[in-house]
């Protein structure tokens, strides 16, 4: 068999159909939906009188919009002052009843940054492919995900039919080792790969994040890391399964349980590099 990388595996075992021209189309597993970028998704499928392909694979909470101030927070929509804010999270809100698309409403207790709820409740896992109309979706990578940001036409093309046409990008590994000083953050390792790659560095790339550093970091940090892969020109941005991501999910609302747990397990465990395989780009720090 010919050694992969992870990107290759996510992108491999997500491919429906490729065309001669490099064009693809790939299942997504999860799509999380928030208020800015779904209205015009949602009235698309209005108009064309379509139904989401698949309701389980799309979760919504509103975040862009939300009150950081708690006194509004709790009058729920109605408190709200701004009102484009207050329209975009209300119509949230409806599209969601409408399309029976399950919610974390802004008075639940699960609502959150998109990016923070999708692990935390365990919809995002490892070996999905994830997507949000929002470009810091690659944040999600940190779990061992194929997940990247888009647009809101592509938003109402993954509703309808739960799929995404795609060209796949080359791939490179951002090799970190030895051991950060006192006061080292994730975010100062990331600026410091930026620094050296430039802003456009990742361009047309998957990053893979490897190497000691990564391997030590904490989950929250190789999060920090794989949403800041935009900042580097790159789309996708993602860390390989080991030990510490597959705790994580352990017990998570939606993680699988007993039985399914087990053979997830044995899946997630493979979502790694394989020593001998081939990048584009090797970036050694």
């Amino acid at each position: 068999m010919t050694s992969k990388t992870l990107y290759d595996k996510l992108w491999d075992d997500h491919l429906v159909k490729q065309r001669d021209d490099g064009s693809c189309l790939i299942y997504i597993d999860r799509q999380l939906l928030h208020e800015v970028t779904s209205p015009q998704a949602f009235e698309g499928l209005k108009l064309a009188n379509r139904q989401p392909w698949r309701l389980d694979a799309n979760v919504a909470t509103p975040d862009h919009n939300v009150p950081t101030d708690r006194a509004e927070r709790e009058k729920g929509v109605a408190g709200i002052a701004d009102e484009t804010s207050r329209i975009q999270v209300a119509t949230l809100d409806e599209n969601c009843n409408a399309f029976n698309i399950v919610e974390f409403t802004i008075n639940d207790e699960r609502q959150g940054i998109v990016h923070v709820v999708g692990p935390e409740q365990g919809l995002t896992l490892p070996g999905m492919t994830v997507v949000c109309g929002d470009s810091h979706t690659a944040t999600h990578g940190a779990f061992g995900c194929l997940a990247h940001g888009i647009g809101t036409s592509e938003v109402e093309h993954v509703l309808a039919t739960q799929c995404l046409v795609q060209k796949k990008s080359k791939n490179m590994l951002v090799k970190v080792d030895g051991k950060l000083g006192e006061g080292v953050t994730p975010k100062d390792v990331v600026l410091a790969i930026i620094g050296k790659i430039g802003t456009a560095g990742g361009n047309g790339h998957a990053i893979e994040f490897g190497g000691q550093v990564f391997r030590d970091m904490s989950m929250e940090g190789r999060m920090t890391v794989c949403n800041m892969a935009i900042e580097a020109g790159a789309r996708v941005g993602m860390v390989a399964v080991d030990e510490k991501t597959i705790e994580y999910f352990r017990g998570k609302p939606y993680a699988p349980k007993g039985e399914n747990w087990d053979k997830a397990v044995a899946y997630w465990q493979t979502l790694v590099s394989d020593p001998d395989a081939k990048f584009d780009t090797v970036v050694d720090i």
